[in-house]
């Protein structure tokens, strides 16, 4: 199968397209690379799939929010986070659709912070709990036998500058990591959320 990463030069795109390459053929998209990605613009998307073509699989490794305490949090870091984590991942399913084979598959990012909260993590937390939220209703509409999931990790492993951050947190290692991007392209579920730690 032909498998497209998005956000593929960071450490969970990474680990997703290594984890899918054993088995399909992976093209890295990501904001700088071969081929060029800026999910907050939508002629952008749309200029990648124009590039790329057909595929059998999308997978989004993508979106930044900002940390600070809710007292310090403005309207623009909220339009900022929704702008980039969720609309960024929504786009990319809306304008991949037509671009999907029949059976295909949409994979999707969110984050342990959808269930469990932590200290300056309200934006991310909002974000994934909405991306969740599309994916299960997106599941019931997708035409031509589409699938769609998301994988939801904990903190990674590998990602130390960021431990300090979830205390107490499982973290989990990017290789296992990866390996939920392959159920979720190579298996048979939609609409689910598979979460990690």
């Amino acid at each position: 199968m032909k498998v497209l990463v998005v956000g593929a030069s960071g450490r969970l795109g990474t680990a997703a397209a290594n984890a899918l390459a054993e088995r399909h053929e992976v093209i890295r998209a990501s904001r700088s690379g071969d081929v060029e990605v800026d999910l907050i613009d939508s002629v952008s998307i749309q200029k990648m799939f124009e590039k790329v073509g057909k595929v059998d699989a999308i997978v989004a490794c993508t979106g930044s929010v900002p940390f600070k305490p809710m007292a310090d949090l403005s309207e623009e870091d909220f339009n900022k986070g929704i702008q980039d984590k969720v609309l960024g991942q929504v786009n990319l399913v809306r304008l991949g659709v037509p671009y999907l084979n029949d059976a295909g598959s949409l994979t999707l990012t969110t984050g342990v912070l959808a269930r469990e909260p932590i200290n300056t993590g309200v934006v991310a937390s909002l974000a994934n709990g909405a991306l969740e939220s599309f994916v299960m209703a997106a599941a019931a509409e997708l035409p031509r036998g589409l699938r769609i999931n998301a994988v939801s990790p904990s903190v990674l492993e590998e990602a130390t500058n960021y431990h300090d951050y979830f205390p107490g947190f499982s973290r989990v290692p990017a290789e296992v990591v990866g390996q939920a991007y392959v159920k979720s392209v190579d298996g048979i579920q939609t609409g689910r959320i598979f979460s990690l730690g």
